[in-house]
């Protein structure tokens, strides 16, 4: 029965999408801290719209694994154990990996032009270490790494890769010391920028690699040793029920 079934347009981005958005973004700037209840009705409220496209939002992100809904009490961000970085970070490299092939068997253009983007927000993390402000250095971090995956021009690993900045957020969110050499942050980036023009494929896939299991580690350090001082066995953003 051809021409029985039509499709109707729509606009490319729905009120649900943009809504999940806006909140992926606002966990992933810390403003929802891991462990906080986000409330339908008082994001609909802020969001001067009904309450079906926030649901819609929330199951989303509850799919995405960064919401989590707890029967009769509501829905939450997730929080974090050790064992959940690891594997975050695992995920970031090999998406890493895989953009930064891309980017270095593509146009040259664009891996000059993305080294550019790159080293700028390289320069623009010194002021956050000399003032000791981790969260801005935090953001500027992850800035870095979704730079440069964007620059693939990729959407599904720019998809992909949005869900795991996210929870990356999440694992530095309220840790007091997520950044146990941020002197060495400067130079540990600006140094994945000289391996993305260089000619050594081995020795970037090396750095990338390398950059992601320091961050395992000195994150684990940190939940582990905050978990122990609250009592609350190495949860980012544990609550007491």
């Amino acid at each position: 029965m051809s021409g029985s079934r039509r499709l109707t347009p729509i606009d490319a981005r729905n009120t649900s999408m943009v809504i999940a958005d806006q909140i992926r973004d606002r966990i992933i700037d810390g403003s929802y801290a891991p462990g906080e209840q986000i409330n339908e009705a008082n994001v609909a409220a802020e969001l001067g719209i009904s309450r079906g496209p926030v649901r819609e939002a929330l199951q989303r992100l509850n799919q995405e694994g960064l919401l989590i809904s707890y029967r009769n009490r509501g829905v939450f961000v997730v929080e974090l154990s050790v064992d959940d970085v690891a594997e975050i970070y695992e995920a970031r490299a090999a998406i890493e990996v895989g953009a930064a092939w891309t980017l270095v068997h593509g146009e040259i253009t664009v891996l000059k032009a993305t080294a550019a983007e790159l080293s700028a927000i390289v320069d623009q993390m010194q002021p956050f270490i000399d003032s000791a402000d981790w969260f801005g250095l935090a953001e500027r971090d992850l800035a870095f790494h979704t730079a440069m995956v964007a620059a693939t021009s990729n959407s599904r690993m720019s998809r992909m890769y949005a869900t795991l900045a996210a929870e990356a957020r999440i694992c530095m969110a309220n840790l007091e010391t997520a950044y146990f050499r941020p002197e060495a942050l400067v130079e540990e980036h600006q140094l994945l920028v000289d391996l993305l023009l260089g000619s050594d494929w081995a020795a970037l896939e090396a750095g990338l690699h390398e950059h992601m299991d320091t961050a395992i580690h000195d994150l684990s350090r940190s939940m582990q040793a905050e978990a122990a001082a609250d009592g609350f066995g190495g949860r980012v953003g544990a609550v007491a029920d």
